[in-house]
């Protein structure tokens, strides 16, 4: 027997690219503006997200049957809040500069849309496999727009991939620098990476015509 059905394939496969959660339904868009002006810090929030987003979907189903409706709003705060102090303490336990750089950052992790829209949509209607799967499909799906983003804002804009030099010497006039190149200051700023995933979308729907709606 496989281990996943074709359905929970999909749930994992989906988010990657015709459900995205950033270019389809534009949830996490935040984040994705913020912190992607460096690869490193791009991926390590996508980790983050998954921690919090794939634990905290198994939680939440879980206690999906105990919790009053009233207030589960509350304990999805609670559970989701719970695990992103988790998260931070690890960063500033093993990558304290790091830490420093998302800031306030993993704290907002709380209120990302995605996670909180999971829950309500999906974990609390779902068992705990099922809603795992979900969470790390979405948290996939939204980690692989940040390392794109991340990936360009660096390269494009500061010439490095996780802060080591791969275009040359800026100062020196060596490598790509040598032709005259130089780097694109725009792309370190919270502006260019909306217009990155603009771009993304543009793609993705040149691709899939079906994602594009109707006016």
């Amino acid at each position: 027997m496989a281990l996943l059905t074709k359905k929970d394939a999909n749930l994992i496969l989906d988010p990657l690219a015709d459900n995205n959660p950033i270019t389809i339904q534009v949830l996490g868009i935040c984040s994705a503006l913020a912190i992607t002006a460096e690869l490193k810090a791009s991926i390590v929030m996508a980790i983050s997200v998954m921690f919090v987003l794939g634990l905290g979907n198994v939680v939440i189903s879980l206690m999906r049957n105990i919790i009053p409706s009233k207030i589960r709003i509350i304990v999805q705060l609670v559970v989701v809040a719970t695990l992103v102090i988790i998260v931070d303490q690890v960063l500033k336990a093993f990558a304290y500069e790091l830490s420093k750089t998302l800031s306030v950052f993993v704290g907002l992790i709380i209120t990302n849309c995605i996670i909180m829209g999971r829950f309500e949509a999906f974990a609390l209607a779902n068992g705990p496999w099922r809603s795992f799967l979900d969470g790390i499909g979405n948290s996939l799906g939204y980690g692989v727009i940040l390392v794109i983003v991340g990936f360009f804002r660096e390269l494009l804009g500061s010439g490095t991939l996780f802060g080591i030099p791969v275009l040359g010497n800026p100062i020196e006039k060596t490598g790509l620098y040598a032709t005259g190149y130089e780097n694109n200051g725009f792309m370190i700023i919270p502006p260019a990476a909306l217009i990155v995933v603009g771009i993304i979308i543009w793609v993705q729907r040149s691709r899939n015509k079906a994602l594009i709606e109707d006016n």
